[in-house]
């Protein structure tokens, strides 16, 4: 079983939405945290230009919600709840300014 963290944004994120849309969430964590990286497609995949980072799709990418995560030391760090984008490039957009940010200052906090 693997061990999924939260940056404290992206539960803030999380806790705005719909209970029906939470609930699809705490779902797809619970696929990612049995399956860990190994989780397929429809379930997660790679977000397209970003290094190592990951879109967990609620609902089989069914919901209008991702969250972005990656692997690190051992964990799946969910650092973004953000709205399902057009197809465009990762390093565009409020979400990934707002998760690139969330790395750099969650790396200085945590031991590992």
């Amino acid at each position: 079983m693997w061990t999924a963290v939260w940056l404290p944004a992206a539960e803030r994120e999380r806790d705005k939405l719909p209970a029906t849309e939470r609930a699809a969430i705490y779902n797809a964590i619970r696929k990612l945290q049995a399956l860990g990286p190994g989780l397929p497609y429809p379930h997660s995949s790679a977000v397209a230009g970003a290094d190592r980072l990951r879109e967990l799709r609620p609902r089989q990418g069914r919901s209008p919600w991702r969250l972005l995560y990656r692997q690190v030391a051992g964990k799946l760090v969910v650092a973004a709840v953000a709205p399902q984008r057009p197809k465009t490039r990762a390093d565009s957009g409020e979400p990934v300014r707002r998760l690139r940010n969330g790395w750099r200052n969650w790396r200085r906090t945590e031991p590992w």
